[in-house]
């Protein structure tokens, strides 16, 4: 080889390694860390200005129709019944008799025992006469009156063994089906029939914890159920005093008028609960919202800059979701771009609702 190849192969060799370096061995600029000149890219967005706003706190929930009262009749003795006097699925009157169950021994004893009564009453009157001219001692009228005394209690024990041979209506309301037949002998664990009122109905639901300080007694609740038309409204009367510790939140019942009788108890309900009016609510656009691990989380618009602020939520709306906590009237937050954009990224604004 020529001494004059030997330095121009140096040469391209050493072309050759300055080529590699500027090509592969340097540091690539981060795509998107800015823009021309190295300047830090600004990501265009869109705002919104924090107000207050009036909105409606209604909650919707899932409850259960049931009858305002709800009974199984059962006999208190046992026996075979004499009478059944009920239609199923009839209106019945409150003390109207339902079922007699076979009380003849009962009976008998209770003429032995007003025959008893009798004759003692009698011989009372004729001691009261004698004791009157101290024909007799104060000793003989007194056990003469209390014979009378003890055979008036056994009376009244026996009406109230009589008294337990007859079901009558506990309330005002609509019976079942018949489970026993005319002639059967029946116990007090048998059941005779059920028996509701409808009217007015109870619709028990619950609503999440964080809208026990909204709840009054009296509240309304509309409702609807499937297979019938309309809404129906309800009135909450009953709140109950702790919190479910598995579903973390509380049971309500309302009261709801059924004149017509069209609401079965067991029914599925949908509950709007229309709790007062928020006339000073914060509400921002549901997309302005970015889920993080612990909580959520909205960005702000500061200077031309993001400012992360975690918040808390309450209500929706179709459009809206209200922050509880974490703003402030007047705040600027990022609505459009919020997935692509973290703390102190440069903004631009476009348009502010």
């Amino acid at each position: 080889m020529s001494k004059l190849k030997i330095p121009l192969l140096i040469i391209a060799v050493i072309a050759v390694l300055a080529l590699i370096k500027i090509f592969f061995l340097m540091p690539k600029k981060q795509e998107g860390s800015g823009g021309p000149g190295g300047k830090p890219m600004t990501s265009p967005v869109t705002g919104y200005i924090v107000k207050a706003e009036t909105v409606d706190n209604d909650v919707a929930s899932s409850g259960t129709i049931s009858a305002n009262e709800d009974a199984e009749l059962h006999p208190e003795v046992s026996g075979k019944i004499a009478s059944l006097n009920f239609v199923e699925g009839g209106r019945i009157s409150k003390g109207t008799l339902i079922v007699k169950i076979n009380d003849a021994d009962l009976q008998a004893q209770l003429r032995k025992l007003n025959s008893q009564l009798s004759l003692a009453q009698e011989k009372q009157d004729r001691l009261k006469k004698l004791f009157d001219i101290n024909g007799v001692s104060q000793e003989e009228y007194d056990i003469a009156a209390n014979d009378v005394i003890n055979i008036k209690a056994d009376i009244d024990n026996m009406m109230a063994q009589i008294a337990k041979t007859e079901i009558r209506a506990p309330f005002d309301g609509v019976l079942g089906l018949k489970k026993v037949s005319m002639g059967a002998y029946v116990t007090p664990s048998t059941i005779i029939t059920t028996m509701q009122q409808l009217d007015p109905i109870k619709v028990d639901f619950s609503v999440p914890e964080k809208y026990m300080d909204k709840i009054r007694k009296g509240d309304k609740a509309l409702f609807t159920v499937q297979g019938l038309d309309g809404t129906f409204s309800a009135n909450i009367y009953a709140i109950d005093p702790k919190i479910d510790l598995a579903t973390r939140t509380i049971q309500l019942r309302a009261l709801a008028p059924n004149h017509d009788g069209k609401i079965f108890p067991g029914a599925f309900a949908r509950v709007q609960l229309v709790l007062a009016q928020n006339k000073s609510a914060i509400m921002v656009p549901t997309e302005s919202i970015v889920p993080i691990l612990k909580g959520q989380k909205v960005y702000l618009y500061k200077n031309g800059k993001a400012e992360e602020r975690k918040v808390e939520t309450g209500i929706r709306t179709p459009t809206k979701i209200e922050i509880v906590k974490g703003l402030e009237m007047g705040d600027t937050v990022v609505v459009t771009g919020v997935m692509s954009i973290k703390q102190d990224s440069q903004l631009k604004l476009l348009k502010v609702q």
